[in-house]
């Protein structure tokens, strides 16, 4: 996957891939009554890990990570984007103590067309970890996963 230069202050819709997607817990608690628009879309060049109770995409060539683009209401956009921060434990770029790493990445939707997104990315010393010793979701698909 190609790093995408964006200043951390773009506004961006969200690539979601796990608790946020639709019918998922976080989805209620977040997204509900936030969002102007909420489709279908993959992320090529990802995988999905298990995590305790949600999910960690991690950059892999040759892999995709199945969820939805969501869009913002424009007036929900920078509250959302603090209440997604401190979910995902992300405290700013290039900061140690951050779980997952907020990035600009390119989503695709069903149509082939290409949007960049926020995606949160299991942050580097967590995702060296899981790809020498996590448990992969096989298609990339958190609503897919066994047992959930």
């Amino acid at each position: 996957m190609t790093s995408v230069e964006r200043p951390e202050s773009a506004v961006l819709p969200f690539f979601v891939y796990g608790t946020l997607r639709p019918g998922e817990v976080n989805h209620d608690l977040f997204l509900r009554g936030r969002t102007a628009a909420e489709e279908p879309a993959s992320l090529p060049g990802a995988v999905l890990y298990e995590g305790p109770g949600y999910p960690y995409a991690v950059e892999r060539p040759g892999s995709a990570v199945a969820g939805e683009l969501i869009t913002a209401a424009p007036e929900a956009y920078g509250e959302l984007l603090a209440a997604l921060d401190r979910l995902e434990e992300y405290r700013g770029p290039g900061r140690p103590d951050n779980l997952y790493d907020r990035l600009a990445r390119p989503a695709v939707r069903p149509d082939g067309v290409r949007v960049l997104a926020w995606v949160y990315l299991a942050a580097a010393p967590l995702a060296a970890r899981l790809a020498r010793s996590g448990t992969a979701i096989p298609g990339g698909d958190w609503h897919r996963r066994g047992g959930g």
